[in-house]
């Protein structure tokens, strides 16, 4: 993650991620600060390079460009980018999350049990579960999500 956090300004250049991030937090009524400047061209970073990262190191990566930032308001920052749709929250094994600036199209994640890797899959249940699902349940359902997990190539030795 460190690589791609480095070179957040020249990737905010050239991805609109960082842009549509920080016109979001206006639209919310949120100041156009450092801090958020800083979150959302780390973001775009971590979105061109398909990263995904958990908070607590996204904070760490950038008190190295700003020693005062707070942890609280990245945390925040995170929570209403997830709220608003633009990040995707994945459960991990150990109870905590990891994060992803994914596409708005519809797609589900797989992650790996032992490194945390996480990748998108466009991979879905056909429509007849869900059907299936309803009408054993009497419910109408509204979404859903896929929760994919295992072990990746590299854990299990592969190349």
């Amino acid at each position: 993650m460190r690589h791609s956090i480095k070179h957040a300004e020249e990737a905010s250049q050239t991805a609109v991620s960082a842009d549509t991030i920080l016109l979001l937090f206006d639209d919310l009524g949120m100041r156009n600060t450092r801090p958020r400047r800083l979150i959302a061209e780390g973001l775009a970073a971590l979105a061109s390079s398909g990263t995904d990262f958990a908070v607590h190191d996204l904070w760490r990566e950038l008190l190295e460009f700003d020693p005062s930032i707070g942890r609280a308001t990245v945390y925040r920052a995170v929570d209403v980018l997830v709220e608003q749709g633009v990040l995707d929250r994945i459960p991990i094994s150990s109870g905590t999350h990891r994060y992803r600036l994914c596409g708005a199209t519809h797609h589900h994640h797989v992650r790996c049990n032992r490194c945390e890797r996480v990748v998108e899959v466009d991979a879905c249940l056909p429509p007849e579960v869900f059907a299936a699902v309803a009408t054993a349940t009497n419910f109408t359902i509204d979404g859903h999500s896929l929760e994919l997990f295992g072990r990746c190539g590299m854990c299990r030795g592969e190349r």
